[in-house]
């Protein structure tokens, strides 16, 4: 079985061009999978069963793994075996019909208009006040993943035109519009502080740390966490809880679903509906404004 994992995890390094970060939650999850069927005395991928697969989601969601995990892990389950089948390993694909625990599905954590003015307006206090504060604005003002921010690149910026352009997931790139008060930021930290920390390098990394090298993913989340300790909110706060924050507003106030998958990168509608069920506020408005006998 660790043999056809690793066939596949090449598969889709090499042929499909996926990201490394997606290589190794495929890595992860498939890992995991396959230590619960050794553990059931299961060797052979071709004596799987359906109710394996869905014991082993079980388990997972037992062992109070996040809703998100289980579903992705199931995702990673299907894209396998459809991949083994199409190469003529498998005999039978018994997750071909299975569909995505939907019911298991939390809704994504949010911070409200007033949380996300205290966690912006901390006083950013240090020696990479600039970059900080910029870093923050732009994570809420365009809801880029973690990752895209800490690769974005000098190239991608497009201030004056007031948009940038990312390389998200399936190295999909897309254009996000960035708002006034994000830019400002930006471009103070990229006038004063950025220059100190590049020390004449030519890396083109818009996020530095210290010594010069972009600013990695553990750096952004220390970052967001601290930030939001400083600000006095209690809910757990990631750079992610920027990223819906982010689709939830302007999903509040109006702007079209399409557009917001747009400027996510969903490549799946479906992905970004999960948000019509964060403002109750809306589903309200909505009926008054157009059930007959609201």
């Amino acid at each position: 079985m660790q043999a056809l994992l690793d066939q596949f995890l090449d598969y889709v390094a090499l042929e499909r061009g996926l990201s490394d970060n997606t290589r190794q939650a495929y890595a992860s999850d498939l890992s995991a999978f396959m230590a619960f069927l050794r553990e059931r005395g299961v060797e052979s991928l071709n004596a799987v069963k359906r109710q394996q697969v869905l014991d082993f989601l079980m388990d997972q969601r037992d062992r109070g793994l996040s809703t998100n995990t289980v579903s992705r892990r199931l995702v990673a389950i299907k894209v396998f075996f459809r991949y083994l089948q199409q190469e003529g390993l498998l005999t039978a694909n018994v997750t071909e019909l299975m569909e995505s625990p939907r019911l298991w599905k939390i809704l994504p954590g949010t911070l409200t208009y007033r949380e996300v003015e205290r966690f912006l307006r901390v006083p950013p206090g240090g020696r990479y006040a600039a970059r900080n504060q910029a870093l923050l604005e732009t994570l809420y003002g365009t809801g880029l993943r973690v990752s895209e921010a800490s690769h974005l690149s000098l190239d991608d910026l497009h201030l004056g035109e007031g948009y940038l352009r990312c390389m998200g997931k399936g190295r999909k790139e897309r254009v996000v519009p960035i708002g006034g008060t994000a830019r400002a930021t930006l471009e103070k930290y990229l006038a004063e502080q950025r220059p100190v920390l590049a020390k004449g390098r030519p890396g083109r990394a818009v996020f530095l740390g210290c010594r010069g090298q972009p600013l990695g993913r553990k750096a952004i989340w220390n970052l967001v966490r601290a930030r939001a300790r400083g600000a006095g909110i209690t809910k757990p706060v990631k750079p992610h809880t920027l990223r819906h924050s982010f689709a939830s507003h302007l999903l509040a106030n109006g702007a079209p679903l399409r557009v917001i998958q747009e400027m996510l990168g969903h490549s799946d509608i479906a992905t970004t509906q999960i948000y019509t069920h964060v403002d109750p506020s809306r589903l309200k408005s909505i009926h008054a404004q157009y059930h007959p006998r609201a």
